[in-house]
């Protein structure tokens, strides 16, 4: 039987989605309110997930909800053209702490790729509920 932990009933406390927490102050000292993603943590293997029940290292259930800190790097993108007036992308970001989660990325679909550098956004989509990012710096291509 799975008893869920003091940290993931903390987490579905935070939001409906679980997903992301609004509304906290940037620990940089900002003063912003800007979005953070939660995630887990495996507290006996170590491994980073995102929005699991057990670890799928260890299947250990004892998992910690932290803060990431925003950065990522795409590592998969489709543009897709289904239920949208204008075409969107959809992409799998791995995040600096070592998990992926699905999310969209602003700019152009035909101009991200995989590798480009992506930070989250403050912006939420409004119709999917998922992490909206923004590149953070142009990579350097020769002749693409």
């Amino acid at each position: 039987m799975y008893h869920p932990s003091g940290s993931v009933a903390r987490q579905s406390a935070g939001s409906a989605a679980g997903l992301l927490d609004p509304g906290r102050p940037d620990p940089r000292g900002s003063g912003s309110g800007s979005e953070t993603i939660l995630f887990q943590r495996c507290t006996w293997c170590g491994t980073a997930m995102f929005h699991r029940l057990l670890c799928p290292v260890c299947q250990g259930s004892d998992l910690r909800t932290e803060r990431s800190e925003g950065t990522g790097t795409v590592r998969h993108s489709t543009v897709v053209h289904r239920n949208t007036p204008a075409a969107r992308n959809v992409s799998l970001i791995e995040m600096a702490e070592g998990f992926v989660l699905r999310g969209r990325v602003m700019g152009p679909p035909i101009g991200i790729h995989s590798g480009d550098r992506v930070r989250l956004s403050t912006a939420k989509d409004p119709v999917r509920g998922e992490p909206v990012f923004q590149l953070i710096d142009e990579p350097y291509r020769a002749w693409s």
